[in-house]
């Protein structure tokens, strides 16, 4: 019996059957560990994609708000304007090398296109601690009540303009990003909002004596 044994363990082919054996184990250990440290490394991006995130709100949602507040006409608007752009972003948050120009131009095409998407989503509940102390009032740095009446009865692409150009202090080119258009039609928009205003806010007795 024992030659028998010998005879069969020494057998190529139960050799080779043992050797596919052993390499098959290896690589069910190899794919289980790749896949342990693809988890972590998920985990990982994940949490910093998370703590990315925190700090752009905590950082910029209130300039955020008030921008928007001031294109669409009240808080309440603005901060849904923002929240709707914040919350279709974050699933790719990671992958936003510059997000703030990004956010503002969704946040404008938002304004401009009046989109309002109510669908079930994955909502991340950012901790109360990054909004803490976060009052926004769009209205602090015009005090003009009359003026940003008129602001609010401009064509959308004009009203972005000026808002972009004399509130968010960007230049032509930021503007152009955040509308979707070239340098000269930004100044155009500018151009063409402004001689509205000028006009709906100078006395009927200055334009007679000019």
């Amino acid at each position: 019996p024992s030659a028998i044994i010998r005879d069969a363990t020494s057998d190529p082919r139960l050799a080779d059957a043992t050797d596919r054996g052993r390499a098959a184990c290896r690589n069910v250990t190899g794919e289980l560990y790749l896949e342990q440290e693809r988890n972590a490394m998920s985990d990982d991006t994940r949490r910093a994609s998370e703590a990315a995130f925190d700090r752009f709100v905590a950082e910029h949602r209130t300039s955020l708000v008030r921008v928007a507040a001031l294109l669409s006409g009240s808080v309440a608007q603005g901060e849904d304007l923002v929240q709707d752009v914040l919350i279709r972003l974050y699933p790719r948050w990671d992958s936003l090398a510059d997000p703030l120009p990004y956010v503002r131009r969704c946040i404008t095409n938002e304004f401009l296109s009046w989109r309002r998407r109510w669908s079930t989503r994955h909502i991340r509940v950012v901790p109360d601690a990054v909004l803490a102390d976060q009052v926004v009032d769009p209205w602090v740095d015009a005090p003009d009540p009359e003026l940003w009446a008129q602001v609010q009865q401009l064509p959308r692409q004009q009203r972005a303009a000026v808002v972009l150009r004399y509130y968010a202090g960007l230049d032509d080119a930021e503007i152009g990003g955040a509308l979707g258009c070239r340098p000269g039609t930004v100044r155009g928009h500018i151009s063409r909002g402004l001689a509205t205003l000028r006009a709906a806010i100078t006395p009927v007795s200055e334009v007679r004596d000019a």
